[in-house]
């Protein structure tokens, strides 16, 4: 097994990772500070929609990091090369915060106003998700409109405890349909590994994926052949991983001990 040092770039996931609400993690930022300083190249890779890139910037900005925009990547930004590569003329009905909607449209995506005209229905996290969502979705995908999803996580790890994500959204209108959602930009996705190995510039062998999520984050590390460290500051717990037929490479009690790795 290699050391912890001994890869050339290092992906983290964010929430439950590098930091929990409006904190960062313990020794997270001496980490960070140390991969930089030994030359390591960085990506920092969430699942969430309900903030903007710019803004997670802003936020590893305030603790003190130096990150730069390039460094982060969202289901937002995968989204937005999926449906300009597969569905260029495509309407789309989007299931999320304006954050999202925002990006899709500063980015050319058009919208739909009706589920005749749907061509694909876009499903995220949407902390304000309602009835009348399901019902327009359900009438466009009865339609014949194609069905992607933003990320797959069932609940965002938070300090009072989780809440419920995009996966609540998804079940609804899977529920409602009886349809799977075709595909999802997150992790674990081979579209986010795609991206973020181009991103990085390196094969996946000398990369390090660190998160608390072993369906997610775990998951699309084996997946892609990189090495793969699970924390146990989010989602995860002590003895979780054990019951697990996902195994990572390494197990941490926090990405503080990548930092102070030999």
């Amino acid at each position: 097994m290699r050391s912890l040092h001994q890869y050339s770039a290092y992906i983290f996931d964010l929430d439950g990772t590098i930091y929990l609400g409006s904190d960062p993690i313990d020794g997270a930022v001496e980490t960070i500070q140390k991969l930089q300083a030994l030359g390591k190249k960085l990506l920092f890779l969430t699942n969430k929609t309900i903030d903007s890139r710019e803004a997670y910037l802003s936020k590893l900005n305030g603790f003190g990091l130096s990150v730069t925009l390039e460094e982060i990547l969202n289901p937002a930004l995968v989204t937005i090369h999926y449906l300009k590569r597969n569905h260029p003329d495509a309407k789309v009905y989007v299931i999320g915060e304006e954050i999202l909607k925002d990006e899709l449209r500063d980015n050319g995506i058009s919208f739909a106003d009706t589920p005749e005209e749907t061509g694909v229905v876009v499903i995220s996290w949407d902390r304000n998700f309602h009835y009348d969502h399901l019902d327009f979705a359900y009438q466009a995908i009865k339609r014949g409109a194609s069905v992607i999803a933003t990320h797959p996580d069932r609940t965002c790890p938070m300090p009072g405890g989780e809440i419920p994500d995009c996966g609540a959204m998804i079940g609804a209108i899977e529920g409602a349909s009886g349809i799977k959602v075709d595909i999802v930009m997150g992790k674990p996705s081979p579209l986010t590994i795609e991206t973020a190995l181009h991103l990085l510039g390196v094969d996946a062998k000398d990369c390090l994926m660190t998160g608390d999520r072993l369906e997610t984050d775990i998951r699309m590390g084996q997946q892609a052949g990189m090495g793969t460290a699970l924390v146990l500051t989010g989602v995860t717990g002590d003895g979780d991983w054990t019951e697990s037929d996902i195994k990572p490479t390494y197990v941490l009690q926090s990405v503080l001990e990548i930092g102070r790795a030999g």
